[in-house]
């Protein structure tokens, strides 16, 4: 059974940055797509970041030139660096891996940017 298992979620003041990891266990092959998601209070969730097993990325419009996504195909992990970061940054954030037809989901961990 796959599990996504993030870390690297907390409190920073705005500005600050935070690194978070989403590794994978279990059996898991040719994922060819990672992303991170995010989802405020009240707000839908939202597309941040994504990147191909090839390596090209796409970001939220909101989070370009800030966010950095990044994967380790051995390690079937993703990383998502968050730089510059905002109060409007703040939600709980979902790794998300896309697997032949089989799309998994993390279970989420919380982002807070203080003003």
């Amino acid at each position: 059974q796959v599990q996504l298992v993030e870390s690297g979620g907390g409190l920073v003041q705005a500005g600050g940055s935070l690194r978070l990891s989403c590794a994978a266990s279990g059996s898991i092959w040719s994922i060819h797509a990672m992303g991170w998601y995010r989802q405020a209070p009240g707000k839908q969730r939202e597309s941040v970041a994504a990147i191909t097993s090839g390596g090209s990325t796409n970001y939220a419009d909101s989070v370009k030139g800030r966010f950095t996504i990044s994967r380790d195909n051995a390690e079937n992990t993703a990383y998502l660096q968050m730089n510059s970061l905002k109060p409007e940054d703040t939600a709980v954030y979902y790794c998300n891996f896309e697997a032949g037809t089989y799309t998994y989901w993390g279970q989420g961990t919380q982002v807070t940017v203080s003003s």
